[in-house]
């Protein structure tokens, strides 16, 4: 079982991976998705773990369900056993 740390880690990897290869920055993305740049910032640091209301703005900004969102996550997690 992966800690709660990988998964920050994770989800933190794949919401930089996916917002840059949208080309948005992470003022773009949160005007997008109602949320701050700083907790963007913060998301993408691993430093702060979004709730389930907050990956699913994060998803419809980025263009993405939410479902294929948590399947990245957890394709990343997988990559680092």
């Amino acid at each position: 079982m992966n800690s709660s740390k990988d998964l920050t880690a994770a989800f933190a990897d794949v919401l930089r991976q996916l917002r840059e290869r949208a080309g948005l920055s992470q003022e773009t993305l949160a005007t997008k998705s109602g949320l701050d740049r700083t907790y963007i910032s913060l998301l993408e640091r691993g430093q702060r773990q979004p709730t389930l209301k907050t990956l699913a703005r994060l998803a419809e900004a980025l263009d993405t369900s939410l479902s294929a969102l948590s399947k990245k996550v957890e394709d990343r997690l997988n990559e680092n056993p």
